[in-house]
């Protein structure tokens, strides 16, 4: 009995062997422009959605300049530009406008000299 489940078995494991395809992934090399072209869309994407944002687009009317018009100078940009703003632009800590840090302390002192007062 054993040998005849064993038989079987045996049989079973050759028939999915056979079966079963022996390159499920395949390696290949890459050449460096698919890898640059792939991360410069990226920055590319970052900087066009860091425009599309409403508090920049509406900066960016205030001093003069059309958002289609800035999604233009990101499309002429070169690699190395695009790289270099989204790098900055990622590097610039999050509320980094020391303005609204004064503005508190102007309320809280006026605050403070009217209830002094």
């Amino acid at each position: 009995m054993r040998s005849a489940w064993a038989k079987t078995i045996c049989r079973l494991l050759v028939v999915l062997m056979a079966w079963t395809p022996y390159q499920l992934a395949q390696a290949a090399m890459i050449g460096t422009d698919q890898v640059a072209t792939s991360s410069s869309s990226a920055e590319r994407g970052a900087l066009l959605s860091f425009i599309n944002r409403t508090d920049v687009a509406s900066q960016l009317q205030a001093l003069g300049l059309d958002p289609a018009s800035a999604k233009d100078r990101v499309a002429a940009m070169t690699d190395n530009e695009a790289q270099s703003l989204a790098g900055r632009i990622n590097s610039m800590p999050a509320g980094a406008d020391s303005g609204g840090v004064v503005l508190l302390i102007v309320v809280i002192a006026v605050i403070w000299w009217v209830w002094r007062r």
